[in-house]
């Protein structure tokens, strides 16, 4: 597995499995739980989630599918990087705390990897700072970063004072970001690049949609790939990209999987230009 390192040198998959959806529905219960094991047993080590999914009830899943790896000796809880978010009107300082709590109990775990303000919100940025610094302190999270955030709402987290024991800040910005929504190439991502802050891309392959992409489509064609590991395989090849598609079927986890040895030419990214400009000036930052 490809990694990007975090700001303090912590090396991060560059591939991961999203949740989003997981959890809220009791009929797709049973298939979202293989789903997840099938995930940890092809090899992926990175797994997002967020107390917003099925209101817990994504974490609740991740937590079995992850204890379940761990007891069959698949994979090591040390060599996984658990990924979750806290609600924005809970991220007061005591709020978050206490989030956290709820997730990792959901979870199952002792600790998580990163830690996500889920959109910015109505709490003071510099509470939530404090609260996600005091989780770090207890050893409750190792990391934690921000969700959602364009170029002044990263600015604003800048801008707050750095108490004098903290070395490193925010650690990740997840966003939406794919070959068809490239908005923050134009500043968001070369600002967080000057800062050594990974772009977490969510919802790469458009939710599944770039699988009809006619472009997508005849370049995977020269390489006997499919269209969404076209798009999958272009987003891994940006610096300091870590992408998080979500998948439920197996054949869909070991296609995106297998994306990460598509390697596309100068050809292949002139035509994904050509077809998916790149952004000329400033744009929305684009949510889902």
């Amino acid at each position: 597995m490809r990694t990007t390192d975090l700001p303090d040198g912590q090396p991060v998959p560059v591939l991961g499995l999203g949740t989003w959806r997981m959890g809220e529905d009791p009929r797709r219960e049973a298939q979202e739980l293989r789903a997840l094991r099938s995930a940890l047993e092809i090899g992926y080590r990175l797994v997002d989630t967020a107390e917003m999914y099925g209101e817990g009830g994504a974490e609740r899943m991740v937590g079995q599918a992850v204890a379940a790896a761990v007891l069959a000796g698949t994979v090591r809880r040390e060599d996984l990087f658990i990924v979750s978010k806290v609600y924005p009107h809970n991220a007061s300082e005591r709020g978050v705390q206490a989030a956290c709590a709820r997730s990792l109990k959901r979870l199952g775990l002792d600790y998580l990897d990163l830690y996500l303000l889920h959109w910015p919100g109505n709490h003071p940025l510099a509470a939530t700072v404090a609260g996600f610094e005091s989780l770090r302190a207890q050893g409750l999270i190792r990391h934690w970063g921000v969700s959602n955030f364009d170029v002044d709402d990263m600015e604003r987290l800048w801008a707050l004072p750095t108490p004098r024991h903290r070395t490193v800040g925010c650690s990740v910005n997840q966003v939406y970001y794919s070959p068809s929504q490239r908005g923050i190439e134009f500043a968001l991502a070369p600002l967080l690049a000057a800062h050594r802050v990974p772009v977490m891309a969510y919802s790469p392959t458009d939710q599944g949609k770039l699988a009809l992409d006619p472009v997508l489509s005849t370049i995977g064609a020269r390489h006997e790939a499919s269209a969404v590991q076209v798009a999958l395989a272009w987003i891994l090849t940006q610096p300091h990209v870590i992408a998080i598609p979500k998948a439920v079927e197996e054949r869909h986890l070991r296609e995106n999987f297998a994306a990460l040895t598509l390697r596309l030419d100068a050809a292949d990214r002139r035509a994904i230009d050509a077809h998916f400009p790149p952004p000329e000036g400033p744009q929305p930052l684009a949510m889902l």
